[in-house]
């Protein structure tokens, strides 16, 4: 460590200090630094530097130190200034253009004290916490994606069940859905690695190699004639078995993999040895084990279902109903789907999916609450805004990672208040649908037997009990703190 440290000083010492930086970031082999004034940068003096290879002067300054050794040489300097890499560095950041000896210890200052304030919250901090408070950081920032893509998703949903339904006809009709389909895959296909890429960022691994990670799980380029089989039961792997929840985890173990690896290998072979080794190592622990694993909880969740179904009435509409939105989350959904559609096969009706989709309504009648109890909380409620018309039409994805799963408790009673739908649409019983891939009001199309009204009465409930409930129960207390977008 003292190699970069000493390296990001003289650095630092040769152009006018971190307070004339007002960014940095790195490439495979430069550290690329925003300067507020270049002039007042001795660039000859920069060239001197013991570590310093090459420099460049373009619209950003870049300084070559090689692979490997150019990540650690940016972090460092990224640590002096207080912020994180790639954010802008603001002017009151501490002043780098003194002794080595003064700067050193004003790190060490600042270390001890950022320990101490570690150390003084984590009295207050929980391991559930913490991992909402990751969830978090994650998810948000797709919030604008699964918006975008949610409400793509809705528009489409409701073409489908027009043409289902006999409301719309032409060719026309199908190629515009189908268009629309293709926008929104971006996110909705390919969201393992988008979540692996932030969870990268979030866990200190290279976001590129979260995004691999993430990638793996879709087992691009296995088949059906040639797939990837589970060690343990010998069946075909699924693709997105093991969900968004088994994406953070692999790139949990990829961050430690990493971090570990960045200590022990050369600076001359880190890029190669380090990115190679860790993305190997979790592939396989991925593959292997975290997406088997999975497999196994799902089969066992599949024997409860239809437990549950045995059962019926209400009860079963209420666990049914409260349990999809965990399912959801854990990328176990997916299994329904052959259910669904033997269902329709056999009796020409699916009576599961409408008491599933109370989940979404649940969610509904959360960010309802929300946004009446945290009206203060500028950035939640923007993305409410955003999230809800496309919960109402059954996506659900952009309440649940953006608004009641970061937030922890609003995704219980969300549960709650799904269960209580699903309850009302189990007492009634008989309750189907004749196509499956639309939920929330659009199901209404859809609905056999003139039993629509059934339907929307679940509707209205989840909505009523979601917002209840988490209007009296699950609204945390720093959610209703005054933010500024």
């Amino acid at each position: 460590m003292a190699k970069e440290k000493d390296l990001a000083l003289g650095i630092l010492d040769t152009i006018g200090g971190i307070q004339n930086v007002e960014k940095v970031t790195h490439c495979m082999t430069r550290v690329r630094l925003t300067l507020r004034d270049l002039e007042a940068a001795d660039i000859e003096q920069l060239k001197k530097v013991p570590g310093v290879m090459g420099v460049i002067v373009e619209s950003t300054l870049q300084v070559i130190v090689g692979p490997g050794l150019v990540g650690k040489v940016a972090l460092v300097i990224a640590n002096i200034s207080g912020v994180e890499m790639g954010e802008e560095i603001p002017l009151n950041a501490p002043n780098s253009n003194i002794d080595r000896e003064q700067t050193s210890n004003r790190m060490k200052a600042s270390q001890l004290a950022s320990e101490n304030k570690k150390k003084y919250k984590e009295r207050n901090n929980t391991p559930i916490k913490n991992f909402l408070k990751s969830i978090s950081h994650i998810f948000i920032p797709l919030a604008p994606a699964f918006v975008a893509a949610g409400l793509l998703a809705g528009i489409t949903a409701v073409i489908a069940n027009l043409i289902t339904s006999g409301h719309l006809s032409g060719d026309g009709w199908q190629q515009f859905s189908l268009i629309l389909n293709v926008i929104k895959n971006g996110i909705f296909s390919y969201m393992a690695i988008f979540v692996g890429i932030n969870s990268a960022r979030e866990f200190g691994a290279s976001p590129s190699l979260g995004g691999i990670i993430g990638g793996a799980t879709l087992l691009t380029g296995a088949s059906a004639e040639l797939p990837i089989i589970n060690l343990f039961t010998g069946d075909p792997l699924i693709a997105g078995q093991g969900g968004i929840i088994g994406v953070v985890l692999a790139v949990w173990i990829l961050s430690l993999i990493e971090k570990k690896l960045h200590k022990v290998i050369p600076n001359s072979i880190d890029l190669i040895v380090t990115s190679f080794i860790s993305v190997l190592v979790t592939g396989l622990l991925t593959i292997f084990v975290i997406m088997p694993f999975a497999g196994f909880i799902a089969s066992y969740l599949l024997i409860a279902v239809n437990w549950i179904l045995a059962v019926g009435g209400a009860l079963s509409g209420f666990l049914l109903g409260g349990i999809w939105l965990v399912m959801v989350m854990l990328g176990m959904h997916h299994i329904m789907t052959p259910i669904h559609i033997e269902l329709i096969n056999q009796t020409g009706v699916t009576i599961l999916l409408p008491i599933l989709a109370m989940a979404g309504a649940g969610q509904v009648g959360a960010a309802l609450a929300l946004w009446v109890r945290c009206y203060k909380n500028k950035p939640l409620i923007n993305i409410i805004k955003g999230a809800l018309p496309v919960g109402v039409m059954g996506i659900g994805e952009p309440l649940i990672y953006g608004v009641t799963l970061p937030l922890g408790k609003p995704f219980v009673t969300a549960c709650l208040g799904a269960g209580f739908g699903g309850a009302v649409i189990g007492y009634f019983g008989n309750v189907g649908a004749i196509a499956i891939g639309a939920s929330g009001i659009e199901m209404l199309l859809l609905i056999a037997d003139g039993k629509w009204w059934i339907y929307l009465l679940g509707l209205i409930t989840a909505y009523f009990f979601g917002f209840l409930c988490t209007y009296f129960f699950g609204v945390p207390k720093e959610a209703r703190l005054p933010k500024e977008a």
